[in-house]
């Protein structure tokens, strides 16, 4: 229910009233989003309803992150109709897929005086328990509960699953509930995985049985003591350094009890402030990057792919590493500017989501153990107390200086810039944040962003936290969000706003010269902000324009106080996937493009509409197997590219990360260089591919080498100096095409479901 304290009109209600009959039986499932626990919920659900005599329902809550967020599955059955149309409040079966979910939530709260736990455990038999945090050894006595435990992570890696334990966990329930004989139960599980997965391949059906054949083998039922003997409690759901607001408001939502908020405490306006994922801290990673200072070149591109910016990278002086922790890490740095200082690189351990993008683009390579590199993946728990005290020990060393020591354009150089956009609830592995990440790092302290909806909106500024952030000056993007269809215009309206304030602002400076004083303004009115070293220098005859202005009095001075950071640059961005600048914000962005006002846009193209399910777009490919396109996309993919560049007058290129960094790098600068519209079409690798993510850099590298992704850039300021204006930064093709595509399950289903026409599409293609 609504507590509103504001206008009293909400209903106090019993939070412990309940109707429900004994005789249905209730569950609830805790999974992680991608780990397949809603879909075998679904498939369970479908199995009682439909080979028993038992009714069945099914309701599925999800949490506002991507792929990795908190799933709850509320299912019931009974003999009798369901007409029930609320959450399970008194559950007899509790399902907890993810341990760490013993420290971050009530997963307990909802069972039912002697109700079954089954838990996801990386802990065996023998030492579970102990590894339980003691509240809910407590709760799990004082109701009695039988309680199950199984490594289903272990039992995924030995069958080839990966994080994917749906399956492992659908068995376990089964065999524990009886609600069919167990021969039975696991005749049907494999059905419904043949009937599930049967498109993507036999090869993942053979998986999936395996994973159910040995799933019973690790289950194992643990004798429950008469007492709690557990030592561990669990943390509060932020850090105690925490803001006041994060700690009164956003705390009780990353708990999950948002909906127990009194109105009063939302903020009036809906303004949240930024840079909040910094206190969630979701521990989702089973295994996180480790350094190994004797392989590393410090070349940066760890840093640069990592979608949820956990690893980074400082120089300093040696004196900064004073009072060190004992595990820190650090090794000469290898810059001619920066002789005798220390480099260091650290991973947010409690935030990393263990997509392992780092390893696979790290190039250095033990030579006596090839599958050594200078950085690699390990088990996080044991690292996550030291880990901890690295991460705050790094946080709070200096910055790199942006302006006197190197320039940051290139890799290598920015990697030691502090990201103003961090650990989002995007999707491990996900193939459009460090393109965000990149431009936060480059221009985050002056950029303004409009952001389509879409996946980069959830996963950038849905509530309880914001992954926008701010440096220790109190800088970082601003951030809004409108509608799906009208982003590009609500970033031409920002641009606008700006330059007509800037235009009063600078007739405000020029008319009370007599007050702020005439080098002042001269200064104000002339200052070069094409550069890092020029902005900064306007921002202090910014302050000093303040001062004077100090106790303004007159219409004007006030005016001119209030508008006085508007002689300040400001970058602005306009940001969304393909699906609103291909589809439903097209009109729209076109008549942006030719407006030729100086805004930046960046399409982050995932060639489907990822956010809502995977709908086919008009930037999906030519062969592509997506929801509306089930036999594939019969048409090309349209030339965004091609069609801004007819204008003349847009800064277009196409870029992929995977494919060259150094490539993306110098199209980001230019485009944001250039005094005019600018277009930024960014191959971004997405879990609706159907592929392993961690493979996501790899794969944008096959695009480009096919020729399916070419990289360009053109630029009218080239034809204006006599060049010509489009360079081809790839090369001719060198591997088939089918060598990138058959790597996709959105191309390689076709070729199973419909081989003669999967054949003709990529000969078409």
């Amino acid at each position: 229910g609504i507590n509103d304290d504001v206008t009293h009109t909400s209903l106090d209600f019993d939070p412990a009233f309940d109707i429900e009959s004994d005789d249905i039986v209730r569950a609830m499932f805790w999974g992680l989003g991608s780990d397949g626990t809603v879909g075998a919920n679904k498939n369970s659900i479908k199995i009682i309803g439909e080979e028993t005599p038992f009714y069945a329902q099914g309701y599925f809550v999800y949490d506002s992150k991507k792929a990795g967020a908190r799933t709850i599955s509320h299912l019931r059955f009974g003999s009798n109709p369901i007409h029930s149309t609320y959450l399970i409040h008194r559950a007899n079966f509790v399902a907890v897929h993810q341990f760490v979910f013993l420290e971050r939530y009530n997963v307990l709260d909802n069972a039912a005086n002697g109700a079954t736990f089954l838990l996801n455990s990386p802990y065996g038999p023998d030492e579970v328990w102990d590894q339980i945090p003691r509240p809910v050894q407590e709760q799990i006595i004082e109701k009695n509960l039988k309680l199950y435990v199984i490594d289903a992570a272990a039992v995924a890696k030995e069958t080839g699953m990966g994080a994917r334990i749906n399956t492992i966990m659908q068995t376990c329930f089964f065999a524990i509930s009886g609600v069919l004989p167990q021969d039975e139960a696991i005749a049907q599980i494999k059905h419904a995985i043949q009937k599930t997965y049967g498109k993507r391949g036999e090869a993942v059906v053979r998986k999936n049985y395996a994973a159910v054949d040995s799933a019973l083998a690790h289950l194992h039922e643990i004798s429950v003591p008469d007492q709690a003997t557990g030592s561990i409690q669990k943390p509060p759901p932020v850090p105690a350094a925490a803001p006041e607001f994060v700690q009164a408001v956003t705390a009780k939502m990353i708990a999950g009890d948002g909906d127990m908020l009194p109105v009063s405490a939302l903020p009036a306006d809906g303004t949240y402030p930024t840079g909040t994922t910094q206190w969630e801290k979701r521990n989702i990673g089973l295994e996180v990057p480790v350094w190994e200072t004797d392989l590393c070149i410090q070349c940066g591109k760890c840093v640069m792919v990592c979608p949820h910016a956990v690893i980074r990278s400082k120089v300093v002086e040696e004196s900064a590493l004073e009072g060190a922790p004992a595990g820190f890490l650090t090794m000469d740095a290898k810059w001619r500017e920066l002789k005798g200082q220390k480099y260091t690189l650290q991973v947010a351990v409690e935030d990393c989501t263990g997509c392992t993008l780092c390893v696979e683009v790290c190039p250095a390579v033990d030579r006596q153990n090839p599958e050594r590199k200078a950085i690699n993946m390990h088990p996080q728990l044991p690292l996550r107390e030291e880990g901890r005290q690295n991460w705050d020990f790094f946080l709070n060393l200096p910055e790199i200086d942006r302006v006197d020591t190197l320039k940051f354009t290139n890799v290598k150089n920015s990697q030691l810039l502090e990201p103003l956009f961090e650990f989002s609830g995007a999707c491990p592995g996900c193939g459009e944040t460090p393109y965000i990440s990149l431009v936060t790092r480059l221009f985050g302290d002056h950029a303004i962003v409009a952001n389509a909806t879409g996946c980069s909106s959830i996963y950038g500024g849905n509530l309880p936290t914001t992954p926008w952030s701010q440096n220790k000056d109190g800088r970082g993007p601003a951030w809004s969000n409108s509608l799906f269809e009208d982003n590009a215009e609500f970033g031409l309206g920002m641009r606008l706003t700006i330059d007509k304030q800037s235009i009063y602002v600078r007739e405000l400076v020029d008319r009370l010269r007599g007050e702020i004083g005439d080098d002042l303004a001269d200064s104000l009115l002339s200052a070069d902000q094409s550069t890092e070293a020029g902005i900064i220098a306007q921002r202090e005859r910014v302050v000093a324009l303040k001062d004077k202005l100090v106790n303004a009095a007159t219409p004007a001075e006030k005016d001119l106080l209030s508008l006085a950071d508007m002689l300040v640059k400001k970058s602005v961005w306009i940001i969304g996937g393909d699906g609103w600048a291909y589809d439903i914000g097209y009109g729209g962005l076109d008549h942006v493009l030719a407006s030729g006002r100086n805004v930046n846009v960046l399409v982050l193209d995932t060639e489907v509409y990822s956010n809502t399910g995977g709908q086919s777009s008009k930037a999906t490919p030519l062969g592509a197997v997506a929801k509306f396109a089930a036999s594939g996309k019969p048409n090309d993919k349209k030339d965004l590219g091609m069609m801004a560049m007819s204008y003349g007058t847009v800064y277009v290129a196409q870029i992929a990360m995977g494919a060259s960094d150094s490539q993306t790098m110098k199209a980001i600068l230019e485009a944001e260089a250039y005094d005019g519209p600018s277009l930024i079409i960014a191959y971004s690798h997405c879990i609706a591919h159907g592929y392993d993510m961690a493979q996501g850099m790899n794969q944008q590298k096959l695009a480009t080498q096919s020729g399916y992704w070419p990289l360009y850039r053109f630029n009218p300021e080239w034809r204006a100096q006599g060049k010509k204006p489009l360079k081809l930064d790839s090369k001719a093709p060198k591997i088939p095409l089918e060598d990138y595509m058959y790597n996709e399950n959105r191309f390689r289903m076709l070729t199973k479901s419909n081989p003669e026409r999967a054949k003709k599409l990529l000969a078409d293609a």
